[in-house]
């Protein structure tokens, strides 16, 4: 096995072009990309360098990127052309488990890698005995690997898969959603048709599909566009819709409470937020939603202030001095004590504080600000009565609840310690409530909480598939004419010769087809057959016999038939063999595994699976009480055959 390092199969020479990476795959840079996704591709090619195809065997390109002029940042891209019958599977397994398996084989695959100029890039693996081996016999293994920037993967008939980004924290020079934006630019450019990708995203210990989820009610890819796709273990699309819909809701005051003696650094943590805040944090997708906003707000090197003491009432606009905004505040906590945490209205604190201080502008400023506030020991409470309609305040003494790390709470009785929200302490704090409720199972004494809680969270983690819809089967009008030429679009109907039956499935997706204005219905049916035979695996002997939507001759003229833009299905057989094999579909020989779990999955999902020894039917190794720890047992019975072998009668 040979271990090959791209950088040395081609230095770029001084003077070749280098491209602009923020506008590269935008319409008309560096290309028109005005033609089907194949053609796209092929033009795009066109522009870049050709490297020596005898250090992996396969066609490759390099594109240079710019990424900044001052300082000079460049970054490569590479794209390689991965034939089919250089790959080590001619099965996707990615198109399985997004439920693409019924598509049929590709004659080749795309893959674009971001790699950094300054870093070694990860080497690529060969099966074979010499890298100089003639290339259709040389097996590629285009590792996903977590070294590259960016790997993506492009079937020839336009559906994709995003294998892996990896921004700042993974060594790269550009942040996740640069690259992000860079993927999303190229996929629109060249017309791709559908993107997956497997969401396994994480920050620092948090799942960014169940934290976004919190927040914004989608996954971090659904910046881009990136949509629920397909979940594991049975896991549907409203069963994620009200999953997050659940835990988005759940009251904060009602989790904290539940949450036992942990819940104290939850509502440290809440309360110093909310601090920052002149509305009220009601479930948990508030806090998160609102922790998320402020990262992208607070630069590294600054903070915000999040006030545990008088202090956070000194604004800019604030007139009073720092000691009489001091001593108002102690005057109304010290209302509220004798009050003995009883709810009492604005105006009776009010009336009592002003014994004390006559500034009722003071007394006004101080109140309007200390609603939801931590002061010394005490939390500093302000809720508008559902009855009355009245403001209301109340003391809530936390002074058992301490935090005991970096940017954290304690309590103390200096009023005038004034604690910094940095970007670390941020991110701290989200761990902090992430690892409280979803990190320790037990949520204090209610199990019906805790069992919702790890229910909503459970099925947000299993919907790991995405998927974005870039270019459907049609384009927009304006695109379908052309000078002298027009459009059509075209698939093909499969007839089973043997036994003279017609398959009654298409063939996805239609292939637009460009002619010119007169053409006959023969010169169409070759374009059909070139088109896919270039395409797909299984159909490189297509012969297309007939239309079944349209009655004609062969040497009629097509243009006056059908409109531009029309849709035609072509009917057709595989020469010699008469009808297409298994084998040309992605599922492969696992579309015939029979997939009936107890979670409700009827189709493989890529999570770990095991066959019944009698049966042959698979389930989820999780569902069937096997840990993901322990190996898979050579043998297995499920629950039904094990309970009819239980009933038979024994040998003599």
């Amino acid at each position: 096995m040979s271990h090959l390092d791209m950088m040395g199969c081609k230095k770029r020479k001084r003077g070749e072009r280098v491209f602009r990476f923020k506008t590269f795959g935008e319409n008309g840079y560096p290309i028109e990309f005005d033609g089907s996704f194949l053609e796209n591709v092929k033009a795009l090619l066109e522009l870049g360098q050709s490297e020596s195809s005898s250090c992996i065997g396969v066609p490759c390109w390099s594109f240079e990127l710019e990424i900044n002029r001052q300082p000079p940042l460049h970054i490569l891209l590479y794209v390689i052309e991965e034939p089919i019958e250089a790959s080590l599977s001619h099965h996707c397994k990615h198109c399985l488990y997004v439920g693409w398996g019924q598509h049929l084989i590709c004659n080749k695959k795309y893959h674009f890698l971001l790699l950094s100029k300054d870093i070694t890039p990860a080497s690529l693996i060969f099966k074979g005995d010499s890298i100089n081996a003639n290339p259709m016999k040389v097996k590629l293994n285009l590792m996903e690997a977590h070294g590259h920037t960016m790997h993506g993967v492009f079937h020839s008939n336009g559906f994709g898969h995003l294998m892996c980004i990896n921004g700042l924290e993974s060594g790269s020079d550009l942040p996740g959603f640069q690259i992000m934006d860079f993927w999303d630019r190229l996929c629109t450019g060249l017309k791709a048709r559908k993107v997956s990708l497997n969401d396994v995203s994480n920050k620092r210990g948090m799942e960014l599909r169940l934290l976004h989820g919190l927040a914004y009610g989608e996954p971090w890819f659904g910046r881009w566009g990136y949509k629920f796709g397909r979940g594991s273990y049975g896991v549907t699309l409203p069963m994620y819709k009200k999953a997050i819909e659940a835990i988005q809701g759940m009251p904060l005051t009602l989790l904290i409470h539940h949450l036992g003696n942990s819940g104290h650094d939850v509502l440290l943590i809440s309360s110093r937020y909310q601090s920052l805040l002149d509305r009220t944090l009601v479930g948990l997708g508030d806090l998160f939603h609102f922790m998320l906003e402020l990262t992208t707000r607070v630069p590294k090197s600054n903070f915000v202030d999040s006030y545990y003491s008088p202090g956070f009432l000194l604004e800019t606009a604030c007139r009073w001095s720092p000691k009489r905004v001091e001593m108002a505040t102690r005057v109304i906590v010290e209302a509220l004590k004798r009050a003995e945490f009883r709810w009492i209205s604005r105006q009776e604190v009010r009336d009592a504080a002003r014994a004390y201080i006559g500034d009722t502008g003071l007394l006004d400023f101080v109140l309007k600000s200390l609603g939801n506030h931590v002061v010394g020991k005490y939390l500093v409470r302000r809720s508008l009565n559902p009855v009355t309609k009245v403001l209301e305040y109340c003391l809530e003494d936390v002074s058992k609840a301490s935090v005991e790390s970096e940017g954290s709470v304690t309590s103390s009785s200096n009023l005038r310690t004034r604690s910094k929200i940095t970007r670390v302490q941020l991110m701290k704090d989200m761990f902090c409530v992430y690892k409280r409720i979803f990190k320790e199972r037990e949520l204090g004494t209610n199990t019906c909480i805790s069992d919702n809680v790890s229910l909503a969270a459970r099925i947000i983690l299993d919907s790991r598939y995405l998927i974005k819809e870039y270019v459907g089967d049609l384009p927009s009008k304006l695109e379908l004419g052309l000078g002298g030429k027009f459009k059509l679009f075209c698939t093909v109907l499969l007839r089973d010769t043997a036994r003279c039956e017609w398959k009654t499935k298409l063939m996805p997706p239609y292939e637009c087809i460009v002619l010119k204005e007169n053409a006959t219905v023969n010169e169409l049916k070759v374009e059909v057959e070139r088109t896919f035979q270039e395409l797909y695996w299984g159909l490189k002997s297509f012969v297309a016999e007939s239309i079944v939507n349209l009655n004609t001759s062969g040497s009629e003229m097509i243009f006056g038939l059908v409109e531009v833009g029309h849709r035609l299905v072509f009917e057709g057989s595989i020469r010699e063999q008469g009808t297409i094999a298994r084998d040309a579909y992605e599922c492969g020989a696992e579309g015939g595994r029979v997939v009936d779990c107890a979670c409700g999955a009827k189709e493989d999902d890529g999570e770990r699976m095991i066959a019944c020894a009698v049966c042959e039917v698979w389930q989820h190794t999780w569902c069937v009480q096997i840990p993901n720890s322990e190996e898979v047992p050579g043998i297995f019975l499920c629950k039904r055959c094990e309970q009819v072998i239980m009933v038979l009668p024994s040998l003599p």
